[in-house]
């Protein structure tokens, strides 16, 4: 049971820094485990698990694959994988993206996980407070923001040409960090 707890601790933990990292590229919020909705995760996952089916009635992503074992990155690393068919001029809902679209949802800032393995096959349940995808009109341009890194450093390209001597030295250093962080992402 402890080697158990630790395993999932540890997934947990990668689970939630995946999100972080991917919404730092879109500027949004960093989001926090919630241990009641981690909860919930892990007795949902663990009730697809006995059913073997996958059903979804809930604000949450489901992840499947034919693993004893997997990392926390990996479901989170799929679901984000979904941002090549989003369509940035037409942003709305669409089943092919409605993963992607709940790990940057803005107004999303609390995160449960369940994990549940037989051996074969591994179901992974994520659950969102605020419920993302909510597909009423502004709402998608709203809470998925597109790449946000190159947009911060126009705008500090543009401000550094309107600053004091003195505070135009602390932005260069400001930018200086913005810059080495989109070429280390």
């Amino acid at each position: 049971l402890g080697k158990t707890n630790n395993r999932n601790a540890s997934f947990q933990k990668e689970f939630l820094e995946t999100h972080n990292a991917y919404r730092r590229k879109h500027n949004t919020p960093q989001m926090t485990l919630s241990s009641e909705m981690t909860a919930s995760a892990q007795k949902w996952s663990e009730h697809l698990l006995a059913i073997g089916a996958l059903c979804s009635l809930y604000a949450h992503s489901i992840y499947i694959c034919s693993l004893s074992y997997i990392l926390g990155k990996e479901a989170v690393d799929s679901w984000y994988g979904e941002i090549k068919d989003y369509n940035w001029s037409s942003p709305g809902y669409s089943s092919a993206t409605g993963h992607f679209t709940q790990v940057v949802w803005k107004d999303s800032t609390e995160l449960g996980v369940g994990l549940a393995t037989d051996g074969r096959k591994v179901f992974v349940v994520g659950q969102y407070r605020a419920a993302g995808n909510m597909n009423m009109a502004g709402y998608f341009e709203e809470n998925v923001l597109p790449l946000g890194n190159i947009l911060t450093l126009l705008c500090m390209c543009y401000c550094l040409n309107r600053l004091s001597p003195l505070t135009h030295k602390a932005a260069q250093v400001h930018f200086t960090s913005l810059l080495h962080l989109v070429r280390t992402t």
